[in-house]
């Protein structure tokens, strides 16, 4: 049945506008950006197609081009838009975070870089850095890498600290191979970055790293 076949309350536009985005399913959602169908499906049922196919909507957002492009109906302009949407709803949390920065501890800091690096399929190394107060500067995505491995200096760590003047950082970085325990490159990223940050009065509070399961803090390990 093609969307404009739906009685009006059902079809995602108008749903949306009575009761708001909440009240869309995932299907419905992406259905919005996909606007039309293919031939002989409607937009809502392509949406629910491509996500059987990816797990889920997480899934579905966290393919690259590569992989989505084997999805029927998926090609470079909707990649491209669901990408765009995916990174605007990203900033617009992160831009919450800078008004009202204050972040409550080490767990709402874990949120923050579980929210940021979760979706993604390769490695990618980022901190977030903190004032004295440890409010809430920055976060920033330093590098990124293949799908075992990033690679990173110290360097660059510092650079980012020194950029906005912080007086905490807290390092990050993905293991999109599920695997939770850091590996010894990352011990060693870790140790380097420590005496790095020190040399310029700056504290090295955490490592976290985003695998299956809770975040892994390698503070709690006395790894830091």
């Amino acid at each position: 049945m093609l969307i404009s076949e739906l009685p009006e309350s059902e079809r995602p536009r108008e749903k949306l506008l009575q009761n708001g985005a909440q009240s869309l399913s995932d299907a419905e959602l992406l259905a919005l950006f996909l606007r039309t169908g293919m031939k002989g499906i409607s937009a809502i049922d392509l949406a629910r197609r491509w996500l059987n196919q990816s797990d889920g909507l997480r899934g579905l957002l966290a393919l690259d081009f590569t992989d989505a492009k084997r999805l029927k109906g998926l090609g470079l302009a909707r990649f491209a838009e669901l990408q765009g949407a995916l990174e605007l709803g990203r900033r617009v949390l992160t831009e919450e975070l800078v008004r009202n920065p204050k972040l409550s501890g080490p767990d709402s800091i874990a949120e923050l870089i579980q929210r940021e690096l979760r979706p993604h399929t390769r490695e990618v190394f980022a901190c977030v850095l903190l004032d004295s107060q440890h409010r809430l500067l920055a976060f920033e995505t330093l590098a990124l890498g293949g799908l075992t491995e990033v690679h990173i200096t110290p360097r660059v760590i510092v650079e980012a600290a020194l950029k906005h003047r912080a007086s905490g950082v807290v390092l990050a970085h993905n293991h999109p191979s599920g695997v939770r325990e850091p590996s010894s490159s990352d011990e060693l990223i870790t140790r380097r970055t420590k005496q790095a940050l020190a040399l310029i009065d700056v504290r090295l509070l955490d490592h976290i790293i985003i695998a299956d399961g809770p975040p892994v803090s390698m503070a709690l390990l006395g790894l830091v």
